[in-house]
Parts: C-alpha cells; sequence; structure tokens
C-alpha cells in the first residue's frame, strides 16, 4: 500500500516503479481525499498499472491518524466518493480491499451495508478478509491473528450479491485449501502464505486450470526461479539497491526443507551489510544444494 499523497508528491520510481514480468500488477492506494486518490490513481494507469485498489482494511494506528484504513468502513459514503472520483479519473478497474467489520459493529449489517454503497459509485470487485478489525487493543499483527476468521459471513455475500467479485483473504495457508474456496468465491487472496512460503505460487497455475490443489516440493524448479530472478538482481544492485531489499522476500524458499535454516541465516546475516552482492545469494544457497547432496 502507498499513500495518495506519496505517489501525488514522492519519489515515484522508487516507490511504484515494478518489473515488466509482475503484470498484472495492482497499486493499493491509502487515503480517503476523492480527488487525491483520484489523482494517485491517474498516475497509476500512467505507469502501466492493470487494477487501483482502496485500502479499508489496515487497522494500524498509523492509518487511523491518516483517515484511511479499516477506519474507513465506518465511513461507507466517503469511499463511496472515492470510488466515484477515481473511476471518472481512469479506465482500469477502481477495486475495494475491507474487513468485514470494525470494533463493537455489527458484522452482517456492516459488511452488507459497506459493500452496498460503495457498489452503487461503480466498485464491482471486493477482496474480504473475513475478520474483524479491532482499532484499539489489538495490535496490527494481533488483527491478522486473534479476531475470529468467518468464511460463512463472506460466503452468504457473494450468495445474496452475486453480481459482485468477491475475492477472500484471511487465514488461507494452502493451494488446497485455496481450491475448496474457490468452489465459493472468485477468487483467493494469499498474502502471509505467499510471503512466508513463496514456492506456493508456483502451483497456482495448475491450480486455475486444472482444479488440483496439492502442494508439492520441486527443489530443481526452485534453483530455475533463482536463475531466473537473478538477472533483476543484478540490475537492481546496480541501480542502487541494497541486496537484503530483495533477499528478504525470498526467506522461505526453501521453507521446511534441508538447508533452509542456513539460507535463512545467511541472507539474514550478511544480505544487509553495506556493499552485500551476489555471492551472498550464492553462500547461502550453497546450505541448500550441500544438503540435498548429503541426503
Amino acid at each position: 500500500m502507498v499513500t495518495a499523497d506519496a505517489v501525488i508528491h514522492g519519489d515515484r520510481d522508487r516507490l511504484i516503479g515494478y518489473s515488466d514480468a509482475e503484470h498484472p500488477v495492482v497499486l493499493q492506494l491509502g487515503g480517503s481525499d476523492p480527488a487525491k486518490l483520484a489523482e494517485a490513481s491517474r498516475i497509476a494507469e500512467d505507469f502501466g498499472y492493470d487494477e487501483v485498489n482502496i485500502n479499508c482494511g489496515c487497522p494500524s494506528d498509523r492509518v487511523q491518524s491518516g483517515r484511511f484504513g479499516a477506519c474507513l468502513m465506518q465511513e461507507p459514503d466517503i469511499v463511496a466518493e472515492c470510488v466515484a472520483a477515481m473511476r471518472e479519473a481512469v479506465s482500469i478497474p477502481v477495486t475495494v480491499k475491507c474487513r468485514v467489520a470494525v470494533d463493537e459493529d455489527p458484522p452482517r449489517e456492516t459488511l452488507f451495508g459497506f459493500v452496498d454503497t460503495v457498489a452503487a459509485a461503480g466498485c464491482e470487485i471486493f477482496t474480504v478478509h473475513a475478520r474483524k478489525a479491532w482499532l484499539s487493543g489489538l495490535s496490527p499483527k494481533e488483527n491478522r491473528d486473534i479476531p475470529p476468521l468467518d468464511y460463512g459471513l463472506v460466503a452468504d455475500l457473494k450468495a445474496e450479491r452475486p453480481d459482485l467479485t468477491i475475492i477472500l483473504n484471511g487465514g488461507i495457508k494452502t493451494l488446497k485449501e485455496s481450491a475448496e474456496h474457490l468452489k465459493t468465491f472468485d477468487g483467493v487472496m494469499l498474502g502471509r502464505a505467499a510471503y512466508q512460503t513463496p514456492y506456493i505460487l508456483a502451483g497456482v497455475d495448475r491450480l486455475i486450470e486444472r482444479g488440483e490443489g496439492g502442494d508439492t516440493f520441486d527443489m530443481q524448479a526452485r534453483l530455475d526461479a533463482l536463475d531466473v530472478y537473478r538477472p533483476y538482481m543484478e540490475e537492481q544492485l546496480a541501480a542502487g539497491w541494497k541486496l537484503s531489499a530483495m533477499t528478504r522476500h525470498m526467506m522461505g524458499l526453501f521453507a521446511g526443507q534441508p538447508g533452509a535454516r542456513g539460507w535463512r541465516r545467511t541472507l539474514s546475516e550478511k544480505a544487509v551489510k553495506p556493499g552485500a552482492g551476489l555471492s551472498v545469494l550464492d553462500e547461502a544457497l550453497e546450505h541448500v544444494t550441500n544438503a540435498v547432496v548429503d541426503a
């Protein structure tokens, strides 16, 4: 997520730059000012983004103070105004990500009322994190775990609003679970599972094309992925980015496999050092490849 103000006034290449290999790619915006969100959306479209999304789900203190994130679920009319302004400004889809409710607000009434109000402004796609957001008393991390999941409520939303595209988010850890949810929902969003075990994404095409949700381990495919990623890392290092900016997203690539601990330790300790280069990646990889040979 990037705030609308940052997109308008900040270093855009640094904040919202991306690789062409990432398409289709979505820019999630934070804000509550329709004019600013419209301008940020225009910038996103000019940058080649395929979609812009309004964050109405983040519960952190920082976003509350900026009047965006989950607190906006209590102001659906404002979100509707933002959606209308953004849709007027761009031709790409404008979507919303939200929770089911906030604090003591009743979940069903809150979720359905919010979605109906925002949908009336032209939003057709909603990603729903199937938990409440507690704006006080719980940290952002606790908000990802402690409020109970209510997949049934989100399923009811899909059943009663079949014309809308409803994407389920929250607590989904495997492709097998994803395959089950796709029987009910239009899509599934993986958050921490994709970050902590990124190789899970290698099976998504198989899931979509054949409905197979099994999670597999293929060492060679993971090594091949690193080979494909390596030229990109070289380009980014040459452009002045730190190695850790890229390797921190790779910590879980070999999760649960022999050598994974040495892989993570080497990257976490050495990739952050000034001047760290791809030799650190090679050193980390030795822990994995040596473990395979020893096995």
